[in-house]
């Protein structure tokens, strides 16, 4: 069709010309290998479902599949996701093993560690991918706004990642779910006034009074199913004489059309409502299920043809409208709507569907009932295997409130608020804990409730508070599971550093002090105890004497197996950041990630890829930084994980790029408030490297001196130090940059890596005279030169060459200014860049701009996917890494071949070398 081209009537769909185009074009684009997604949105009968069905009816040589979201349903894990996959499963066995298992364990299908969400959202993705290459698919989720937590999460997993697939994915719902939202949307309106008459004429027999008409027309504000369903049921008096209409309550629309509906089961036999109360109250759709709790009830085969239209049963139960179900259901006496879901518990496989039968019973139990309550506890337990948290969450939340016995009842709400908790239902964590705590608690119980709280706490800010409850918890554990007490412990020193001074001027050293008093465990200590051992000893004695025991500390930790990393293994780099040792932190976080990977265990992993990015920006891999940044906000964004963006703080200020670098430490000061010293020190960091590289001194002294504040922050102030020795020099303030370098060396000496002594020696080079800061200097570059940080090794040969032109040594000066300056621009740190220019040509010398390289043309993800295709991962290979199919993987690369202008992957070893090669005088 033309542009010029009216848009055709569709058949059977008045005024929705323009809205079956846009569907159209959609079809098309997934038909010619293209992937799609849609979110049709809009009030209750406004038509969303008739135009599903459109694409459904219209598109030929395509499969189709279809689920609907159904708010009975929303507490059973993966059902709607189920409903969808169902047909595909026959492919399960061809999928990569891994996730293959996942998404067996997430459907029930067989047993296992519970499957991560999101490595079921790349099983979903790879079987979607792996049907389309037959025959293009679209998939249809009607009532989005009632899909299960869990089948939400992941099918906007999967919508986010579709790009060359052939694969589309339409939902509909009343409003954009929050899992939904950033997805193309289309949201439908009530017809306009001329259409609304004509469809409004077609449901009448009779013909209307002009203004009663327009009154119906503008009350429905053109909503189609308004104008059909509303007139229904009144008489021909009232209607044609408007009093039906006049009368009518002054209720929303939607209640309105319930209110309809009503009014058409009002008419019915009693077997047809009560045949529609049982297919109102089972969400699966099963007509064998339907009819076997219907003879329970008494109910004759015959009341099917009762309904009046209402319903249809055949391969499958279907009402004509969602709102049918929710004014069936709710229209219902309590006693009715019990007595059917308890015939549906009965009628329902127990071995087969367990979890639906204990769900059913909980409907039907009108006062508490232990043998219910322990069906449902049992549901939460599968749930939770299934990776399921919200599910058990629901379950067990169901199950506190049916235990009629009170110790029961108190462990039930306390294992609920547990599981609330991991799945960060904060606000009913805190009723739970009050439900648990009114029960009869045992002292074990009571250090639970503590525990809970404070990992509340924590996870809600973290707030100040949360050091000192951890601390309160952990010696409430002590007596009862010690490994417990020590990991809560170790969380209570993580939030007392992430708190700083806002957690209270004793609480770190308390926290310490309850360390080193814990006894001692029988046979070999665990990294665990190295761990909490010598970083309760770095905060009460000092680096020098813990230094010993951080070195242990720092090799024990270096194969956490995964469950350990999962839980406490972003403080596993913590001993090696303390001890200088760059190479091992690199090696740790690497691995955490590689565990993370393997394990599935991605709400864990944003936070490891922020410190993976941290470190390939300190080693001047900026578009590694940039790519790995990337891939840790699409995860984040996926997973709902929350953390301060340090990577990004430190790329930009190493490049020097003011805005950018004040923008982000503006975004942390404002994350962090008033309950995280550590991240307001990072900013000050970040605010102190950036206005070194600009040569604004004064600002960077201010800020390295805030960073780098008397409070305990093991990792940011050590590393502000030397900046702050670097301004204060250059400031004239020779005493402020002495006592800094002294606090330097606390650290460093005790370190005794390249890295330790290369920051040690241009620090002291910066205060030395003569002789001394000549070999001060060299050595920095010999030493720093061993590692693979080179803007350190950079910054080395611009102070060298600074001190060297200042002491009018200008041939020697140039040399060390050009390859600072070189290694400056090859990096992309621009401040640097620019300051050692500007020395250069002080010595009277010419310095030539850099010419960009194609390859900066990369976006961060093109980047990514260039690097991992080098280093010989696979295209599935890279897929299952970045969470996209391995068709999305191929199309990336064909456009990173394009702007690299190479054709194969042996070719991008040469147009994408590996990084971080040191350039030498």
């Amino acid at each position: 069709m033309s542009g010029d081209e009216a848009a055709p009537e569709p058949a059977g769909l008045r005024g929705r010309g323009s809205e079956c185009a846009s569907l159209d074009d959609l079809v098309v684009a997934v038909r010619a290998g293209g992937s799609r997604t849609l979110v049709v949105h809009g009030e209750a009968g406004i038509g969303k479902t008739a135009l599903l069905d459109y694409v459904a009816a219209s598109a030929v040589n395509v499969r189709v599949l279809r689920a609907t979201g159904v708010e009975s349903e929303m507490e059973l894990v993966f059902a709607s996701l189920h409903q969808l996959c169902a047909p595909l499963l026959g492919a399960l066995e061809r999928l990569p093993p891994p996730q293959r298992d996942a998404l067996a364990v997430a459907f029930g299908l067989a047993l296992g560690s519970p499957p991560d969400r999101f490595l079921v959202g790349l099983a979903v993705l790879t079987l979607l991918s792996e049907a389309a290459q037959k025959r293009p698919l679209i998939c249809i989720v009607d009532d989005a706004q009632w899909l299960d937590e869990a089948s939400a999460g992941t099918l906007a997993f999967v919508a986010r990642r579709l790009f060359a697939e052939s694969v589309g994915l339409f939902f509909a719902a009343r409003s954009v779910p929050g899992d939904l939202r950033g997805l193309p949307e289309l949201e439908v309106f009530g017809l306009q006034n001329g259409e609304a008459r004509a469809l409004l004429r077609s449901a009448l027999p009779f013909p209307l009074d002009e203004t009663v008409r327009e009154r119906i027309v503008a009350e429905t504000k053109g909503n189609p199913l308004a104008l059909l369903q509303l007139p229904r049921g009144l008489t021909v008096t009232e209607l044609a004489g408007g009093f039906g209409m006049l009368n009518a309550p002054r209720r929303t629309l939607l209640e309105r059309l319930e209110e309809s509906f009503e009014r058409r089961l009002g008419a019915l036999s009693d077997r047809a409502r009560l045949l529609l109360l049982v297919a109102a109250a089972e969400p699966v759709g099963d007509p064998l299920l339907v009819w076997h709790a219907g003879e329970r009830l008494g109910i004759e085969p015959a009341a099917g043809d009762e309904t009046d239209g209402l319903i249809t049963i055949s391969e499958s139960v279907r009402f004509r409208h969602p709102l049918v179900r929710s004014a069936v259901y709710r229209s219902a006496p309590a006693g009715q709507r019990r007595r059917v879901h308890l015939a549906l518990a009965e009628a329902t496989d127990r071995q087969a569907d367990p979890d639906r039968r204990a769900w059913h019973l909980a409907a039907a139990a009108g006062r508490p009932d232990d043998d219910v309550a322990l069906e449902l506890e049992q549901s939460a337990g599968r749930a939770q295997a299934r990776g399921g948290i919200a599910a058990s969450a629901a379950f067990l939340q169901r199950a506190a409130v049916l235990t009629e016995n009170p110790v029961s009842r108190a462990e039930r709400a306390l294992a609920a608020a547990q599981v609330s908790l991991q799945a960060g239902a904060f606000g009913a964590v805190l009723e739970l804990l009050t439900t648990a705590e009114t029960g009869p608690l045992d002292e074990f119980q009571r250090a639970r409730v503590a525990l809970v709280r404070g990992h509340l706490s924590f996870a809600s800010g973290p707030r100040s508070d949360a050091a000192s409850l951890l601390l309160t918890a952990a010696q409430q554990l002590q007596p009862f599971d010690l490994q417990l007490s020590r990991e809560t412990y170790l969380n209570a020193w993580a939030a007392a550093i992430v708190s700083g001074k806002y957690a209270g001027p004793h609480v770190l050293r308390e926290i310490c002090h309850s360390i080193r008093a814990l006894p001692a465990r029988v046979g070999q200590p665990l990294p665990l105890d190295l761990l909490l051992d010598a970083l309760a000893q770095l905060a009460i004695d000092g680096y020098v004497a813990a230094a010993p025991a951080l070195k242990r500390a720092k090799e024990a930790v270096l194969d956490l197996p995964a469950e350990i990393t999962i839980r406490w293994g972003w403080l596993a780099p913590a001993p090696a950041s303390i001890m200088w040792d760059d190479e091992l932190e690199r090696a740790i976080v690497a691995r955490s990630v590689q565990t993370l990977r393997d394990a599935g265990a991605l709400a864990a992993l944003p936070l490891q890829l922020n410190g993976v990015a941290q470190e390939q920006a300190w080693m001047g891999d900026f578009a590694g930084a940039r790519a790995t940044i990337a891939e840790s906000k699409r995860v984040a964004a996926v997973t709902g994980s929350r953390f301060a963006d340090f990577a990004s703080l430190r790329l930009e200020a190493l490049r020097g790029n003011e805005e950018n670098t004040c923008a982000l430490i503006a975004r942390v000061r404002a994350q962090a408030a008033e309950h995280q010293s550590f991240a307001l020190s990072h900013a000050d960091w970040g605010a102190a490297v950036l206005y070194n590289g600009l040569g604004r001194y004064e600002e960077a002294a201010v800020a390295a001196q805030r960073a780098a504040s008397p409070t305990f922050e093991f990792y940011v102030d050590k590393r502000a130090l030397a900046e702050l020795v670097e301004a204060a020099v250059r400031l004239g303030q020779l005493d402020v940059a002495q006592s800094a370098l002294e606090r330097l060396v606390e650290t460093t000496e005790p370190a005794g890596t390249d890295f330790a002594r290369g920051i040690e020696a241009r620090s002291r080079a910066l205060l030395a005279d003569g002789s001394d800061a000549d070999g001060l200097y060299l050595l920095a570059i010999d030493v720093l030169s061993r590692t693979k940080l080179q803007p350190e090794v950079a910054r080395a040969h611009l102070l060298y060459g600074e001190w060297l032109r200042r002491a009018g040594r200008r041939v020697d000066a140039r040399r060390h200014l050009r390859t600072a300056h070189g290694m400056f621009d090859a990096i992309g740190m621009e401040a640097f860049a620019e300051r050692a220019r500007r020395e250069l040509i002080v010595t009277g010398e010419r310095v030539r701009k850099r010419t960009p390289e194609t390859r900066d043309d990369l976006t961060p993800q093109e980047e990514q996917i260039a690097r991992l295709a080098r280093d010989g991962l696979s295209s599935p290979e890279i897929g299952a890494q970045l969470f996209l199919s391995s068709r999305t993987v191929e199309w990336h690369l064909r456009k990173v071949y394009a702007k690299l202008k190479v054709g194969s992957r042996r070719e991008l070893r040469a147009a994408l070398p590996q990084r971080n090669r040191p350039v030498r005088d």
